[in-house]
């Protein structure tokens, strides 16, 4: 499958470089574009799946640029999430007035750059093979033990059910335990929050009240432990269904 592609417009370099930040490890080509004028251009050229677009910038400023692709019936249907300045309610109006699908506002925040990106696109997501695994997960808040319940399980992360209110924030010391073996595997990590899971408004509907969770630091023997496990698992699986 193609990879997706997402223009990144601003004439600041420093910010061009943190949203290619937040974006590294995802499956996407990135793009770039210094104003509105060459982000036409390049649209236009290149059909991109998402753009980001800051508001103030040089030849042509973010309005102007996101109402001209509005307008074109070829590029109508990308989805434009426009970066402003926070607190300023003219701005956001700006943006809205010039038909943007989501706005986020600066200095950018990393969690809501990625979430914004996942409402838009779909596809907006490590494509890291998950597998469907239940198992007590503890992890501490207010320096005492909470637990948690594992819906599935990556070498890049876990999807974990549990009340929001019920985890510190970003970032969280987590550990679980895997049979491997005749013993198991006590996995230790920290974690960011990656995304949250809200029974008023789901990412994903067909899972629990809960939140994703991407390790941050985790030993790589543990990781290669962890597709093992999978691994086997999966082998059985197969043993099984063959007649």
């Amino acid at each position: 499958m193609a990879k997706k592609k997402v223009l990144l417009v601003d004439d600041v370099n420093l910010l061009i470089e943190l949203e290619k930040a937040f974006l590294k490890g995802l499956p996407v080509d990135i793009l770039i574009a210094r104003n509105g004028a060459e982000a036409l251009e390049v649209v236009r050229r290149e059909q991109p799946d998402l753009i980001y677009l800051d508001l103030n910038m040089p030849v042509m400023d973010g309005p102007t640029c996101c109402r001209a692709l509005k307008s074109d019936p070829k590029t109508s249907g990308i989805p434009v999430i426009m970066v402003t300045t926070a607190g300023s309610v003219q701005d956001e109006l700006l943006c809205r007035s010039a038909g943007c699908n989501e706005y986020i506002t600066k200095p950018i925040n990393s969690k809501i750059f990625l979430e914004k990106g996942r409402k838009c696109l779909a596809d907006f997501e490590r494509r890291r093979r998950r597998y469907s695994y239940a198992t007590d997960v503890e992890f501490l808040k207010d320096g005492e033990p909470r637990y948690g319940i594992t819906a599935d399980i990556s070498k890049g992360g876990l999807f974990m059910a549990v009340p929001h209110d019920g985890i510190p924030d970003d970032p969280v010391d987590l550990s679980f335990s895997l049979p491997l073996g005749n013993g198991s595997l006590l996995v230790s990590a920290r974690g960011r929050i990656a995304w949250e899971n809200r029974a008023e408004a789901p990412m994903k509907p067909g899972y629990p009240v809960g939140v994703g969770i991407e390790f941050t630091c985790i030993d790589p023997d543990t990781v290669t432990m962890i597709e093992k496990f999978f691994e086997e698992i999966l082998q059985e699986k197969d043993s099984l269904t063959l007649p």
